[in-house]
This record gives C-alpha cells, sequence and structure tokens, in this order.
C-alpha cells in the first residue's frame, strides 16, 4: 500500500554511494522532495523532512549508511505523534469508541472491519446503529454484522441517536461486552448541526475515544477535515480508510504531525479483513523496503489456530496431507485479507505486491477449479488421493466440468506440494506452511510448483 512512497525513498537512496560528497546528498535530496511532492505529501512536511534528513546526514559523514539512518529516523520521527498506538481497551469493559466522519469516507465500513479485527483477538464486540440520518446506514450495518458476525443494536422506535445509545450501554453492560463502536451520523460538509449531535452522543456514550475516519481519496483535505473534527468535537486518532484505492498515498505521512493526533489505522483494501494497525516504527520499516514481519506475525496469529497447525504438521510429516486439508487451510489464508497487503509485510517483497494488485485469493480461478474438483470427489477420494485412478478422474471431471488433463494436473500439483510441505514441517512447521500455502493459492496458476 505505500508502493509509490517506497519507490521515492528507494529512488533517492540510489543516488548516495558508501562514500559520497554533497553534490550527491543534494542530488538524492532532491529527488526525494520532487517524488514527495508528487505523492501528494504536504509541502510544509516535505520542506521539514528534508532539512532534517541533511542535517542527520552531514552530522555523521556523507555515505549510502548514514543517508538511510537519517531518512528511518526522521520519518520515525514524523509519525511518532503522542497517543495511544492500534487499539487500546478500558481499564473496565466495555470500551466504547465513537466513530465519527463525513458521509462517503467509508465510517460504517471501517467500523465493521474494526469489530472483525477485534473479534478476531477474541474481543465480544457491539456494534450501535446511531447513524439515523443516512437511510441506508442501518440496512449497510446489518448486512456488514450478519455477515463477520458480530452483534448490532438497533431501535427502529425512535428517531433520536442519544436513545439509541442509552440502550446500547444499557444492553452492553449487562451482556458483558467487550467492546462498542457507535457508528454516529455524518454530513457532506461540516456543519452546527452535525457537531451538536455529535456532541449529545459523546455526552451520553462518555466514549473511552473518539476515532476519526479520514477518506485516503480526499488528499490533503483529509487532513483539513480531520483538524476541524478535532477542534469541535475531539477526537483521540485517525483510521485512514480507501488507502488501497489513492495511487499517490502521500496523505499518511503527514497527516499525524500535521493534526497532531496519531494515525491508528490504515484501510488497505475492500474486504473486512483489510484494516491494519499504523505502527509508526513498523511503518517506517516499510517505507524503506524492509517489509513488517511483527504486524505478519500477529495478522497470522489471529487466524491461525495453533492447536489445528500443530496436528497438520503433524500429518504432513507422516505424509498424510489431503484434500480437505488442502482447502481448510486456503480458507484461513483467505480471511487473513488481500494478497498485496500480505506481500507488502515481507522483506524485500514490495515490488511483488504490485503484481498482486488485483489478484484476489479467494476468487482466483485456479483456487475455483481446484474447489471445484474436491466436490466432486467422494468422501474417501478426498481423505486418500491415492485412490485416484484413471475411472475416477474421469468421473471427477465431468462432475466439475473440468478437462481430465486440467484434472491430472492439479492432482499432480498438490502431490508435489505435499512433498514439498513434508520438507518445511519442522519446528517452524507453521510459518512455513502457511508460506507455502501462500505460494500454492498465488498467481500463475499454484504458484508456479512443478508441473
Amino acid at each position: 500500500m505505500f508502493d509509490s512512497l517506497t519507490s521515492s525513498f528507494t529512488a533517492a537512496i540510489r543516488k548516495i554511494r558508501t562514500f559520497d560528497d554533497e553534490k550527491s546528498l543534494s542530488k538524492a535530496l532532491n529527488e526525494l522532495k520532487k517524488s514527495l511532492l508528487k505523492a501528494d505529501v504536504n509541502h510544509k512536511v516535505v520542506k521539514e523532512l528534508i532539512a532534517s534528513v541533511e542535517t542527520k546526514t552531514k552530522a555523521k559523514g556523507i555515505g549510502k549508511d548514514q543517508f538511510l539512518e537519517a531518512l528511518r529516523n526522521t520519518l520515525y520521527e514524523l509519525l511518532e505523534v503522542g497517543g495511544n498506538k492500534g487499539f487500546t481497551f478500558a481499564p473496565n469493559p466495555p470500551t466504547v469508541i465513537l466513530m465519527t466522519g463525513l458521509q462517503g469516507s467509508g465510517k460504517t465500513t471501517t467500523t465493521g472491519k474494526l469489530a472483525l479485527y477485534l473479534k478476531n483477538k477474541q474481543k465480544k464486540v457491539m456494534i450501535v446503529a446511531a447513524d439515523l440520518q443516512r437511510l441506508a446506514a442501518v440496512e449497510q450495518l446489518r448486512q456488514i454484522t450478519t455477515d463477520i458476525e458480530v452483534e448490532l443494536y438497533e431501535d427502529e422506535a425512535t428517531k433520536s441517536p442519544v436513545d439509541v445509545v442509552k440502550g446500547a450501554l444499557k444492553k452492553a453492560k449487562n451482556g458483558i461486552y467487550d467492546v462498542v463502536l457507535i457508528d454516529t451520523a455524518g454530513r457532506l460538509a461540516i456543519d452546527d448541526e452535525l457537531m451538536d449531535e455529535l456532541s449529545a452522543v459523546k455526552k451520553v456514550a462518555s466514549p473511552h475515544e473518539i476515532f476519526y475516519v479520514a477518506d485516503s481519496m480526499t488528499g490533503q483535505d483529509a487532513v483539513r477535515t480531520a483538524t476541524t473534527f478535532k477542534e469541535k468535537i475531539g477526537i483521540d486518532g485517525v483510521l485512514l480508510s480507501k488507502y488501497d484505492g489513492d495511487a499517490k498515498g502521500g496523505v499518511a505521512l503527514g497527516l499525524s504531525s500535521q493534526v497532531q493526533v496519531p494515525l491508528r489505522f490504515i484501510g488497505t483494501g475492500e474486504k473486512m479483513q483489510d484494516l491494519e494497525v499504523f505502527m509508526p516504527e513498523r511503518i517506517v520499516n516499510r517505507l524503506m523496503g524492509f517489509g513488517d514481519v511483527e504486524g505478519l506475525a500477529e495478522k497470522t496469529a489471529d487466524i491461525i489456530d495453533e492447536k489445528q497447525a500443530k496436528k497438520l504438521t503433524q500429518k504432513i510429516k507422516k505424509g498424510k496431507f489431503n484434500f480437505n486439508d488442502f482447502l481448510e487451510q486456503m480458507e484461513q489464508m483467505s480471511k487473513m485479507g488481500s494478497m498485496k497487503s500480505i506481500m507488502g509485510m515481507m522483506p524485500g517483497m514490495g515490488n511483488m505486491s504490485k503484481a498482486m494488485k488485483n489478484f484476489d485469493m479467494e476468487n482466483s480461478s485456479e483456487l475455483k477449479n481446484m474447489k471445484s474438483m474436491v466436490a466432486s470427489m467422494t468422501k474417501k477420494e478426498r481423505e486418500d488421493p491415492e485412490l485416484l485412478n484413471n475411472s475416477r478422474k474421469q468421473r471427477i471431471a465431468v462432475g466439475c466440468g473440468l478437462t481430465q488433463v486440467e484434472i491430472n494436473r492439479m492432482i499432480k500439483q498438490f502431490k508435489n506440494a505435499g512433498k514439498m510441505m513434508k520438507k518445511f514441517s519442522g519446528k517452524n512447521g507453521m510459518k512455513d506452511l502457511q508460506a507455502m500455502m501462500g505460494q500454492m493459492g498465488g498467481p500463475g496458476g499454484m504458484g508456479g510448483l512443478p508441473r
């Protein structure tokens, strides 16, 4: 998701050699300045960043390592704004969060994404439908909460968001909920009526924190509206939505320092799973092309059942990995979000994320064919791939509408993958297995495994 910004930094870094002079540093800084302005980073932010990098590089002696260190430290200082990081819980549950933002910013969808993020951390979440201005808002929340399987509180008997919030908090307290996310009303623009309503809801909700959902697609306007909300209603964090659709991406770099409120989460795709915690030190690593191993590990840990993974590793060691296991693992992988987002977290794989831009693991034709093939098998055939002789393969091909050549190819790939997985089933079996499953689900037909 940081393709444009990362390209800006890597292009500048290439201008500096191990030991260099001020002329080369000047070229590198000019390259960086042009690229950042082109990426829609605020001009004041760019000016301060360039000045800081120049000063720090010269202080240590001009060279590639010194330039890298100066750039890294300056980026961290730029993104590190006082306040909470990610999601923090109140001392006594439920943690009440007021979700605010303008209409069209993706506020309701982001509320659902945040609810799923918390649910995956084993938290009991309730979403409150307190946006009674937009007719479709409540129905949208019904669909979202049904899909992600979290509680929705709505009250069709009242038109007062204050009454809705009062009823929701009473139910949350009695139902022992961990988190209550209140989806509030928005407007096409900031006005007194909106602020009066939000103030009334804030008073009755006594939220632990107020989140503002900013639309990345609006560029620097996102900074201005976030600043206005902070001044008028008070906000504790910004969630940047639609970042996957922002080709420039510069708004993320200067938002925290300009608004003086920490950026807490970023929406990285259309799926409900596509929400990432914004941790400055990790984001700097990704901007510099070093990946985010910690973030990837956390994302994996939220989805993968440790006991199931150990059980599966034992099956692989014994050579008993079957088609049911394969489909189960692919379902888990699809819950991790977009493949582009995952690749961006892997060190040295940032460029690969561009190739993943339009790839959807869940809907790839190769995986659909594999699922169709498995669905056409008997229970015994799924559990024991060795039973698949020519007559069985012919029957399966007819059942799923594929040719026997395609069936033979997929079975061969599956067997080859099983052999490779067996080699990976050591101490880090779970991580290695997931990496292998990711390769099997990648573009180009099962990750380019031997055919």
